[in-house]
């Protein structure tokens, strides 16, 4: 067992568990002991991160994931866990330097199936008598098996070529690209294969490599960057597959967030679009103006669910299916409802609308009339149910953030996983009650105990106060660890990315508050205008207005921060954030009258009428500017978007600035961060800028994660305490 010596500035970790070979590397959980009582990035790197859970139907056990990193090494390794429902007996399952992930329960419960390698492997609940069910030549990305265990769906990445073209034969060392059309590059990769789904046969001897419920479709099923097997659902008699899919290309692709829920009859091999009729032809889009006032978006058009509809789910008695549904195309924040269709009839209804805010992840009780889901309010998300009659009810009140929930038997009690600004994720089982006040929430993993309880931790608050209209504004407050309130603190305004997802109770391994907490800061992060869970209008008052509202809120929360918390130092202010938050830095910066002594940007927009063009879902920028900037009739709401780009205020910069972005960025392109950069030493303030050549969006791996957490500091530290 090799130990490994990380030296810190205010810690000594030793991270034992890390068993090396000439080929293999096998990272296991990490036991640290640390030489002070404050967070450093070491500390957090050595944190175990549970990534999924599920129960046994009998609810007496729980299989979950957990992924553990080395710094050393610059990479991570995921392995499989088993606990009883009670927390007892907590064991490791699979011990191989490869990775062992997605882990259900198949055949009653009595093994596990699991990914090992690109395929689908089985085990005993023990972790005993594994057996490899595939031996797919393309590999298995996820799969789902049928209720009847005798089919499952394999997803597979195909190659595709409809827009990047297949390079010559004789030129198999070529990089070039070639493109056609737009949608060539996703998130951070060149689109040059896409997944379908397949259905395959389980027999004594395995499963079958199956066939393509898609084949010869130019379309993705998961649908990129992000989905995955949530996205497909098996009928309760196994007979069909409801999945979701966007079934556009190119510059069609690239402007709609219209997917549909799509019904695929095993035996008939018939694929009926459940969201719209069958001689639905969608209107005619100008892909230089927003879609918002388009056809596209007529009332009228409305009915046949030009948005975007994810995530479906059959109902346990097999009359329903459910999914998540926003209303309109071209917006991606739009509200996300509870959508309920009845197969007999084709009837679609919504059954969260009492409730003003996002349903998150849900999931059907087995009486077939009540759904369990997440929802965000007030910047803490928690537990709902709702009935097929829209009657939604709150199960539970935590200072936190359920991030899953799930049936752990009979429904009576649940599956959750939950986190918070103070706790990574942990396992919980929740007993809902009539009285909300009663529910019973029983922790179930530690995984990270051996850790926390060597810190002090920040103590989190939230206040309300006055918005510069007279609005409630919510926002958290972060106290430094063994915090003094006689002590002045450098105090750092949090402007939250999306740029309309919530300022919720959420622990992050890079934008960690408590580690800025270690480091002697008050962090003020505030649900400026624009964040859902304080209702559809204060979510949408964003839209459009990137550089209104939501800007006078921050300097709102930032100022009532000076005149009424007096630990909070006013000579000594920061504003930092990443993604609508790095846009909003760039734009703080042209227009902050001397607040703030330093400012850090990660992956913002600099220039708007570069990312109009530069962004690969153009979607976005199509809903948000109103027209292209090089339309001649621009809106009113246009022209006020790029008139308040950040970047036409470089000349009322004045304040030291640091700059960090991903080349593989391609939602907002390293060029605005080299923009920002390069534009504040023309002018003479103090910047530095920090690329990632091999990082997307996200800071992702480790030795890059210990390298921008230093980085981070080491800016702040310098301007504020100096």
């Amino acid at each position: 067992m090799q130990k490994l010596l990380l030296t810190a500035a205010t810690a000594i970790l030793m991270l034992t568990g890390c068993t090396k070979t000439e080929e293999t590397l096998n990272i296991g959980k990490n036991n640290i002991k640390l030489e002070s009582d404050l967070m450093t990035p070491e500390a957090l790197w050595a944190m175990g991160r549970i990534a999924s859970a599920e129960a046994s139907p009998d609810g007496k056990q729980i299989v979950y994931q957990v992924g553990y990193y080395s710094v050393e090494e610059n990479k991570g390794h995921h392995v499989l866990c088993m606990i009883n429902a009670d927390g007892s007996d907590n064991r490791q399952l699979t011990e191989s330097a490869g990775n062992e992930t997605d882990a259900t329960w198949i055949e009653a419960g009595k093994r596990i199936a699991y990914i090992a390698d690109g395929q689908i492997w089985a085990m005993n609940a023990d972790g005993t008598n594994r057996t490899k069910l595939t031996d797919d030549g393309t590999g298995i990305n996820a799969f789902k098996f049928s209720p009847d265990g005798k089919k499952v769906i394999l997803l597979k990445s195909i190659p595709f070529n409809e827009i990047i073209k297949k390079n010559p034969d004789d030129l198999p060392k070529a990089t070039g690209i070639n493109a056609t059309d737009l949608m060539y590059r996703h998130w951070d990769h060149y689109v040059q294969s896409i997944q379908h789904p397949y259905v395959a046969e389980v027999t004594e001897n395995g499963i079958t490599e199956g066939y393509d419920i898609m084949e010869g479709e130019p379309y993705e099923c998961p649908m990129e960057p992000f989905g995955g097997i949530e996205q497909l659902a098996w009928s309760t008699d196994s007979k069909q597959i409801a999945y979701t899919s966007r079934k556009k290309t190119g510059v069609d692709y690239a402007i709609s967030t219209d997917s549909d829920i799509y019904l695929y009859d095993i035996d008939t091999k018939k694929t009926t679009n459940l969201c719209k009729p069958a001689d639905y032809v969608a209107p005619k889009v100008d892909p230089t103006k927003t879609m918002k006032n388009q056809a596209v978006n007529s009332e009228e058009n409305l009915k046949n669910n030009p948005g975007y509809d994810t995530n479906p789910q059959f109902s346990a008695d097999g009359k329903y299916i459910a999914w998540q549904s926003m209303a309109r195309d071209g917006y991606e924040a739009d509200r996300n409802r509870l959508c309920i269709y009845t197969i007999e009839t084709g009837e679609k209804k919504y059954v969260t609308e009492s409730l003003d805010t996002n349903v998150d992840s849900y999931f059907w009780n087995a009486d077939s009339e009540t759904l369990t889901f997440l929802a965000v309010w007030h910047g803490c998300v928690n537990i709902y149910q709702t009935n097929l009659n829209g009657e939604v009810k709150q199960l539970t009140n935590e200072q936190a953030d359920f991030v899953s929930v799930a049936p752990a038997n009979d429904g009576k009690k649940l599956l959750a996983m939950k986190q918070s600004m103070a706790a990574p994720t942990d396992i919980f089982i929740v007993e809902p009650d009539t009285a909300i006040e009663n529910t019973k929430i029983s922790q179930v993993t530690f995984e990270n105990k051996h850790i926390l309880d060597q810190l002090s931790l920040g103590k989190i608050e939230q206040r309300w106060l006055k918005a510069s209209d007279g609005k409630d504004l919510h926002t958290w407050i972060v106290l430094p660890a063994n915090f003094d309130p006689n002590k002045k603190y450098p105090t750092l305004l949090f402007c939250e990315g999306g740029p309309q997802s919530p300022v919720s109770q959420f622990w992050s391994y890079r934008w960690n508050f408590q580690i800025m907490a270690a480091h002697g800061y008050v962090i003020i992060a505030p649900n400026r205008r624009g964040l859902p869970g304080f209702g559809s209008k204060w979510n949408e008052d964003i839209s459009g207005d990137w550089t209104g509202q939501c800007m006078n809120d921050y300097l709102s929360t930032i100022d009532d921060a000076c005149e009424n918390l007096p630990y909070v130092d006013k000579d000594r202010l920061g504003a930092i954030g990443a993604s609508f938050g790095g846009f909003s830095v760039y734009y703080l910066a042209g227009h902050h009258e001397k607040r703030f002594k330093c400012f850090i940007s990660h992956c913002g927009a600099f220039n708007l009428e570069a990312m109009y063009t530069d962004t690969e879902e153009a979607w976005f920028s199509n809903w948000e500017y109103d027209d292209a900037y090089w339309n001649k009739d621009l809106t009113p709401n246009a022209k006020r978007t790029y008139e308040n780009s950040p970047h036409r205020f470089v000349d009322k910069w004045d304040t030291p600035i640091l700059c960090i972005h991903g080349q593989l960025d391609y939602r907002i392109n390293y060029n605005q961060g080299m923009g920002a950069f390069n534009a504040a030493r023309m002018r003479g303030i103090p910047a530095e800028i920090l690329l990632f050549p091999d990082e997307n969006h996200w800071v992702l791996k480790p030795q890059n994660g210990i390298l921008w957490q230093r980085t981070f500091f080491n800016w702040l530290d310098k301007w504020l305490k100096d």
